[in-house]
């Protein structure tokens, strides 16, 4: 019994660390031209979510059956800032620190000091 055990629990570990990215750790995106790259005729994904963030400044989509409208710039000092609406609720302006790991692309708020939202690249 025992060993069981121990086999299914090495299993379930070799399971995570063959995972797509589970080794992987987020990286700053540190340019425009590479948060441009990542996001180019690409959707930002999450469960009730999806944004077009367009090569002219603006994003546009939906989240959660509502519409999301806004604009965006890549400011000197590295970060992605956002004028954000939510159906017709202000969202207000935000520089936000942006993460790749694979697929993913995480948003801090507040320049990196705030709370994270990850979005996927599909």
């Amino acid at each position: 019994m025992m060993w069981t055990k121990t086999f299914f629990s090495a299993l379930a570990t070799a399971a995570l660390l063959a995972a797509p990215g589970y080794a992987e750790t987020f990286r700053a995106v540190k340019d425009e031209s590479t948060f441009r790259s990542l996001v180019d005729g690409r959707a930002l994904t999450r469960l009730g979510i999806r944004l077009n963030v367009t090569p002219e400044g603006q994003i546009v989509g939906k989240a959660f059956g509502r519409k999301v409208t806004g604009a965006w710039t890549w400011s000197e000092d590295g970060y992605f800032c956002r004028d954000l609406y939510y159906g017709k609720k202000d969202m207000g302006p935000n520089c936000q620190l942006v993460q790749v790991q694979g697929e993913t692309l995480r948003f801090t708020s507040d320049r990196g000091e705030g709370i994270f939202a990850d979005l996927y690249l599909r």
